[in-house]
């Protein structure tokens, strides 16, 4: 275990591991590495069977269901740490979704629907969470982490929906820490460059949105999930202590030119 950075008695919740390309995973496995004990979710039994060999791999102890869809899945999720641990030190909110529909259409042709559900899943599931987080990290503080991509920011063709609603995660990342702040908890954003994982697989020539990228980026690159991971494990330690709402670029430079 590296002496400059430890998790060593540190307890997280990670939210979003899909499969071992999962942002989440790479995480779950950095914070492990680094000697947290971690509980993972899951979002439902069709998925449970390709999450649950990994959240084995980092003795994910809960490793409980929840699609924030579901009412009071959440609330299920927090009240079994507070049993379990009574207190919080770090949670990864790395979840978002939009109907295929409206994701592949033009914003102004969104139903209302769609984007009312995009909004929920990807948006304000970050800020129940911290709700829910809150009183857990009251004694010691805690870091919030969610995931958000350049098209929050600048339009990226194709991203089409997800602009605006990951616009608005970035914009509650800036509230929430202000709002937390005095608490000790500190809130802030991951923002990759586009990385090629089952969520992208939805985003219409995906594959061309990352040549594209690789090609503007000052670095000539892109980053992987590693690098996600290993930005996400600093950000929770107490070596990151006084950071707090900063939308952090894992991008191999692509904001400052793209």
């Amino acid at each position: 275990m590296s002496e400059f950075l430890s998790l060593a008695g540190k307890k997280g919740l990670v939210v979003g591991v899909a499969n071992e390309s999962s942002i989440a995973w790479s995480c779950a496995r950095h914070f492990h590495q680094l000697g947290a004990e971690l509980a993972m979710t899951y979002v439902n039994d069709k998925a449970l069977k390709w999450v649950e060999p990994l959240a084995k791999k980092v003795d994910a102890d809960p490793f409980i269901a929840c699609d924030v869809r579901e009412p009071g899945q959440l609330e299920a999720v927090f009240a079994e740490l507070e049993q379990r641990w009574g207190k919080l030190d770090f949670l990864l909110h790395s979840i978002a979704f939009a109907p295929r529909e409206d994701l592949h259409g033009r914003l102004v042709d969104s139903s209302q629907r769609g984007f009312m559900q995009a909004m929920d899943v990807s948006c304000h599931s970050f800020i129940r969470m911290a709700r829910l987080a809150e009183p857990l990290m009251a004694d010691d503080g805690g870091t919030l982490l969610t995931v958000s991509f350049y098209g929050a920011e600048k339009v990226v063709d194709d991203y089409n929906l997800m602009g605006p609603v990951k616009s608005a995660l970035q914009s509650s990342v800036r509230y929430m820490a202000a709002e937390l702040g005095p608490q000790g908890i500190r809130v802030h954003a991951l923002s990759p460059g586009p990385l090629k994982t089952r969520a992208a697989s939805g985003i219409a020539r995906f594959d061309e949105l990352m040549e594209r990228t690789r090609a503007r980026a000052p670095q000539e690159q892109l980053a992987d999930i590693e690098d996600v991971g290993a930005m996400a494990a600093f950000l929770v330690s107490d070596r990151a202590k006084t950071l707090t709402g900063n939308i952090t670029y894992i991008d191999a430079g692509y904001h400052v030119v793209g």
